[in-house]
């Protein structure tokens, strides 16, 4: 079967999820993201690969982390960029998505970063544009966050540059995250030996070991000897009904503190996408201590961007 995210020869069209890509493509990705990291640097902080296109952000649902850091990137890359809150645009008049990204397309745009709180909104919108142009799923409902996902295993790679003698443990509420998802599916693509979640039964997916985790409810034995530790935020706003019995009763069970912390390896690093929910999810002390990297991801996060567009575009890597 083809995979909708590949051209005819096996480069990337569209992201729209981790899941199906493979690893020879996710290595591409970050090595791009790696040649990227410079331009920060610079006093121009400007490459050419992006000269003349018109990138749009419809973000159909808030982020403000996201939209940025695509901005910037996209800014980097010398595209012109559209950003759109949809919410208080044409959709509130009652028109359609693709009503919306016709109208775009009609004004040349070449490529669609695409945010909603529905899951396979960007499947949908890349089914439906020309060949010529690429479509970034930026997080839809509770399926897919595929750069957040990339953003994080550049991080690791960065800190822990040999993932096939890693021991890793997601812990929160994977139930609603879909960047839980993603990055379950590159730590396994990428060839990670152990994936860990660590949550109440109440925010764990059924039958989530059959995607190749293990699986602990408690916190203590779900950390001991990992190296690296990724919080998830608590998405109070996707649940139904009450899934938790307090804030104060879950930061005492499987809040991140540095006395749990100290049961996983002594370098262990810990990661959080934000935005952070502190005293709930992680401890300030570990959110800003030594092993945290949380403020490098948000670094690496424009790189990546700025690697998934210039490949999209055509800039297969190395240019920066």
């Amino acid at each position: 079967m083809n995979n909708p995210q590949l051209d005819t020869d096996g480069r990337l069209r569209h992201l729209l999820s981790i899941e199906g890509l493979p690893k020879k493509i996710l290595n591409q990705i970050l090595d791009t993201a790696e040649s990227f990291l410079g331009v920060a640097e610079r006093e121009v902080k400007k490459v050419p690969l992006l000269r003349g296109k018109t990138v749009c952000n419809l973000f159909f649902e808030n982020s403000t982390r996201t939209r940025t850091t695509f901005e910037i990137a996209a800014k980097r890359l010398s595209a012109d960029v559209i950003s759109l809150n949809v919410n208080t645009s044409s959709q509130s008049k009652g028109e359609t998505i693709l009503d919306t990204v016709d109208n775009l397309i009609a004004m040349h745009a070449d490529m669609f970063v695409v945010r909603h709180s529905q899951s396979g909104a960007a499947h949908f919108i890349a089914k439906h544009v020309p060949n010529h142009i690429h479509v970034i799923n930026a997080g839809d409902g509770r399926h897919s966050h595929p750069t957040q996902g990339l953003l994080d295993m550049f991080t690791i790679r960065k800190y822990k540059p040999d993932l096939h003698n890693l021991r890793v443990a997601i812990v929160g509420d994977v139930l609603h995250s879909r960047v839980a998802r993603s990055e379950i599916h590159a730590l396994t693509t990428l060839g990670v030996p152990e994936v860990r979640v660590i949550a109440p039964k109440t925010l764990l997916p059924t039958h989530v070991e059959k995607l190749g985790v293990h699986v602990f409810h408690d916190m203590k034995a779900g950390l001991k000897d990992v190296d690296v530790v990724m919080m998830l935020r608590l998405q109070n706003e996707r649940m139904n009904g009450a899934m938790l019995p307090s804030s104060q009763e879950y930061f005492k069970t499987y809040g991140l503190t540095q006395e749990k912390l100290s049961l996983a390896k002594p370098d262990a690093i810990v990661l959080h996408p934000g935005p952070m929910n502190r005293g709930v999810e992680i401890d300030s002390s570990v959110a800003d201590g030594a092993q945290s990297v949380i403020l490098p991801q948000v670094t690496y996060g424009i790189a990546i961007r700025m690697a998934v567009m210039a490949m999209l575009a055509g800039g297969q890597g190395g240019q920066a």
